[in-house]
């Protein structure tokens, strides 16, 4: 991949940027940990020193070269210098160095420089002082080195930063980079895991990853396949190499720790005496923290575990795993998840255990949402020790990886042996949950449901039903029916009967209050909601409690309250705790992140979340999300210019079979296609398709989802239209952005200038970034049409920030608002078809039109903007340049 970039290191380039300006500063010296990026910023650091008049110069120091006096620098010495006596020709170096064109000051550059021999660091100590040259070094922290190399590195005249390892943030922004596009979080995660930071061991990853073809883009993001994370032989050469460093009695204790991390000190010191543990800290192999009462001990980075173990023999390892298990055993395996740990390490060595302990390690491995590992355990369990609770165990941890079918399988072999109201119930719930999510339509869940309303007798069981149904008609997009059905939710877990019933319940209560406008409420119950899953998640079969603040809710609930930073805020936190327990559930909270900001104006940010929601969904079949973020994709490269990859989003969506509605109305399904007509010109087709759109929100009682719609076609022409309706429901609607968005409708259908600045005011305090700069935009045309220069000004300066706000997002509002008098509507789209290269003939066939009327618009247009060619007309709408074409085709030029 060539060179990567230099990230995160602006704070150390900044100080070499002050030692070089500084005379009296001699050096600057680089330290940290191999593999950190030490050499990596000296270099950069060189290279601007020689950009700005330095000379420069490099040498690598090495064990080999530190054998030979002034073997690392020979290369840089001047010819014909006698060294025999150190005094006189070391006088004569510095004399010859200095004597160059201009007298101009050395740079130099040694890597390494703890494996300089003495000559050499006492000649370059020399040069130093005598102002010869300003010498950046690297030293590897942990390294031994002379006392004439810690002359290098002292006194007040040299400057020293130490580097530390890559944040996960910089590590993102450094894989942007280098990939050339964003990549997906769960893929960040297991690279800054695998890597710990590490910037070399990151690259050959990434190398090694891409080389295996496991490191993939979709045409819009970049993602990990599942599990595969292949290094570079490099790689493991550096790594090898760095454990080799363990004296022979310190090898036990890293093989054991690569199979069974993280160790008590007690259990290490079983296999190596504290001298030896002191050692290995030293070299910086391990890492010996304190907890409290208890010392843990765990390899210094992730990927030693990973070369350890490819090196073990089997029977090596099976003794080491076996031998761990009776020690923790014996010590009488009091700690919590000691139980499992001992399971795990007993399959992994003979593939088998004991079936109790099978299931109290699955059990653990529940409450920490380890869905790996639950299967991995209950799939050791015999044939003849499974229950209908370990079935719908393994079940759920199947659904909780996206794994639909052999969720249903396990579902299934509960059933068979259940036995009782109770099992059966059990078996329903989680099988409804699984449907749902696994593409089937509403009506097989609710099948399922039915059939279990006709077994259940218990008033209470019959009521588990009724809130499961109330669970499945949200998800399935119809919030109105389901709410009626969750009414009476417990407001506290700890009056409910059943957890995982009142947590389902308690899930999407208030993601459809949200949606239809209770956004006061839906705030409190999904922090409700989240307090109680808090409380009681040992005890329950449901996905992890961050899922409660996606909040499927929070996020569009503050998005719809006018919060959209405190939604952003809430969403990244609650998705990084969901990317680190790899749940399912995730896609949505990504599918809601996008959507929080596509209303803020972010385009290019609503983009990044809505292409990791169709990865997602892609790699476990999960067309219900798949169907809206394909479209929010769609619209989102429309509003940036990209038109062929909103065709490529629409065309796979036009592949996808119809469902439900799901957690987004079906009428935002259609936002692509809409913005796709708009970014072509077709504005009349982009309204009429929002239009419908909105009335299929408004009839499964997606108000807020009717909303967003009613909006974009006000943005798009129609405000008159719709003014009423979003004046209607902004009273419904108890959100801040509901009545920002009808105030907006009503200053554009009125264009009156001071309405729309009072409506730039609106859209601005609730965060809607790209409406207020819209608002605005229209303020200073209108005020420009009245001759209010002055005003008119004003309003310009204040939509110019639009661009760098609204990440380069370009819409009909933002392009047509600058002419002298206002464009009707048909002229404006006539306008916009003729800027993007269309002939008079083809916009009067696609506008059903006569030429003479579509030339007679476009005339209009043209006097209003103050054009004379379709080109001046492209360029003032700020639309690609139309190819030329010959007259009697273009029709009026």
């Amino acid at each position: 991949m060539g060179r990567w970039p230099l990230v995160g290191r602006e704070e150390e380039l900044d100080s070499f940027a002050a030692a070089l300006a500084d005379r009296e500063c001699r050096g600057f010296v680089v330290g940290g940990s191999a593999g950190v990026g030490k050499s990596r910023l000296a270099e950069e650091c060189l290279g601007r020193a020689s950009a700005v008049g330095f000379r420069v110069g490099r040498a690598t120091a090495s064990a080999a070269a530190g054998a030979v006096p002034l073997g690392a620098i020979a290369h840089l010495l001047p010819a014909g210098v006698d060294l025999s006596d150190p005094v006189a020709g070391f006088a004569a170096v510095a004399e010859r160095l200095a004597a160059g064109p201009g007298r101009r000051r050395w740079v130099l550059l040694v890597d390494d420089m703890h494996l300089l021999d003495s000559a050499s660091a006492v000649l370059l100590r020399q040069l130093m002082d005598t102002g010869v040259l300003l010498l950046i070094g690297t030293v590897r922290s942990g390294e031994p080195y002379g006392k004439a190399v810690t002359a290098l590195r002292g006194g007040d005249a040299v400057r020293r930063v130490d580097l530390t390892v890559l944040s996960p943030e910089q590590i993102e922004a450094l894989l942007q980079a280098a990939l050339g596009g964003a990549v997906a979080r769960r893929s960040l995660h297991e690279l800054s895991a695998a890597s710990g930071g590490n910037v070399l061991y990151l690259r050959e990853l990434v190398l090694g990853a891409l080389t295996a073809g496991d490191l993939t883009e979709d045409g819009e993001i970049w993602h990990l396949a599942e599990g595969r994370l292949p290094a570079t032989a490099r790689l493991t050469e550096v790594i090898g190499s760095r454990l080799a460093t363990a004296d022979s009695a310190g090898r036990p204790v890293l093989e054991l720790l690569a199979l069974c991390e993280p160790l008590t000190l007690a259990d290490a010191e079983d296999l190596a005496p504290p001298q030896v543990m002191a050692a290995l800290e030293q070299a910086g192999l391990i890492r010996i923290m304190q907890d409290r009462r208890r010392t843990a001990v765990s390899l210094a980075h992730p990927l030693y575990g990973e070369v350890l173990r490819a090196g073990l023999p089997v029977l090596r390892r099976r003794a080491l795993l076996l031998d761990q298990a009776a020690r923790v055993e014996a010590r009488g395996a009091r700690r919590r998840g000691d139980l499992l740990r001992i399971a795990t390490w007993r399959l992994a060595a003979t593939g088998t255990a004991d079936p109790t302990l099978l299931t109290q390690a699955a059990l653990l491995a529940r409450h920490a949402h380890d869905y790996p590992q639950i299967v991995a355990l209950l799939e050791a369990l015999p044939v003849k020790h499974l229950t209908t609770a370990t079935g719908l165990i393994l079940g759920h941890a199947f659904f909780e990886m996206g794994r639909w079918d052999q969720a249903e399988a396990a579902i299934a072999e509960a059933d068979a042996v259940a036995i009782g109201e109770p099992d059966k119930l059990a078996v329903a719930l989680v099988r409804t949950l699984n449907l749902l999510w696994s593409n089937a339509r509403l009506s097989a869940a609710l099948a399922v449901n039915d059939a279990a309303l006709d077994r259940i007798t218990s008033a209470e069981g019959r009521r588990k039903l009724r809130i499961n149904e109330g669970f499945m008609r949200i998800v399935a997009g119809l919030p109105a029916q389901g709410l009626a059905l969750l009414d009476d939710v417990e407001t506290d877990v700890g009056d409910a009967p059943d957890v995982d019933v009142w947590l389902r319940g308690a899930w999407m209560k208030p993601f459809a209050l949200a949606l239809v406008g209770r956004t006061g409420e839906a705030v409190t119950w999904a922090e409700r909601a989240h307090a109680g899953h808090r409380k009681v998640d040992e005890h329950a079969l449901v996905s992890h409690p961050a899922v409660q603040r996606i909040p499927l809710v929070l996020v569009l609930a503050l998005t719809e309250a006018g919060l959209p930073d405190e939604a952003r805020r809430e969403g990244e936190r609650t998705y990084a705790e969901l990317v680190v327990a790899d749940s399912v559930v995730r896609v949505w909270l990504a599918v809601f992140l996008g959507r929080t900001e596509w209303p803020a104006g972010r385009p290019a940010t609503a983009r990044r979340w809505w292409a990791e929601a169709a990865a997602l969904a892609r790699s476990f079949d999960h067309t219900m999300a798949l169907r809206p973020v394909l479209a929010g994709l769609a619209a989102c490269a429309a509003v940036l210019g990209d038109l062929d990859a909103a065709e490529a989003s629409l065309a796979e969506h036009r592949t996808l079979p119809p469902l439900a509605p799901g957690l987004v109305s079906a009428g935002e399904e259609r936002l692509g296609e809409a913005w796709l007509l708009a970014a072509r010109g077709h504005l009349g087709r982009a309204r009429a398709v929002l239009t419908a759109a909105a009335l299929a929100a408004r009839s499964t009682g997606h108000l807020t989802g009717e909303a967003l719609l009613l909006t974009d076609v006000a943005r798009l022409g129609g405000a008159k239209e719709v003014t009423d309706r979003l004046t209607a429901l902004a009273e419904r609607c108890d959100g801040a952005l509901a009545p920002a968005r009808a105030q907006l409708a009503a200053a554009l259908a009125a264009d009156d200038p001071d309405q729309l600045l009072q409506a730039a005011d609106a859209c601005q305090a609730v965060g809607a970034d790209l409406l207020a700069a819209e608002a605005a935009t229209a303020a200073a045309a209108a005020w420009r049409r009245a001759h209010q220069a002055r005003r008119a000004s004003a309003a310009a300066h204040r939509a110019a920030a639009a661009p760098a706000r609204c990440e380069g997002a370009r819409t009909p509002l933002l392009t047509t608002a600058e002419s002298t008098a206002p464009l009707t509507d048909r002229e404006r789209e006539i306008a916009l078809l003729a800027a993007l290269g269309n002939a008079s003939k083809d916009i009067a066939d696609a506008l059903a039109l006569s030429v003479r009327t579509v030339d007679n618009h476009l005339h209009r247009a043209y006097a209003k903007l103050g054009v004379t060619t379709r080109r001046e007309l492209a360029k003032t709408l700020r639309t690609p340049s139309p190819v030329p074409r010959p007259d009697h085709q273009h029709g009026r030029s």
